[in-house]
């Protein structure tokens, strides 16, 4: 458990940022975005967010905020296999 503190701005900024993450795992896997990189990088791109959202979503500052998005680009992230 953390004893992290943020303040309502900082915790507007996170989840800001995570819904950029939920974002580009979407849309690498709807071939919307990074469609000219390599599958590797797309990979790699589609792993780093998933675990900086698995980070972020476990953090126990958030109050009222809606996860469903988020663990929905979770799950799909994890099933993706980039090609």
């Amino acid at each position: 458990m953390s004893d992290e503190v943020k303040t309502a701005e900082e915790i507007t900024q996170d989840y800001t940022a995570m819904g950029h993450s939920v974002e580009l795992i979407n849309g690498i896997i709807d071939g919307s975005e990074m469609s000219e990189d390599n599958a590797a990088d797309r990979q790699d791109c589609v792993n780093r967010n998933v675990e900086h959202l698995e980070l972020m979503v476990a953090k126990d500052y958030w109050t009222t905020e809606d996860m469903t998005a988020v663990n929905a680009a979770i799950t799909a992230g994890k099933a993706h296999t980039a090609s």
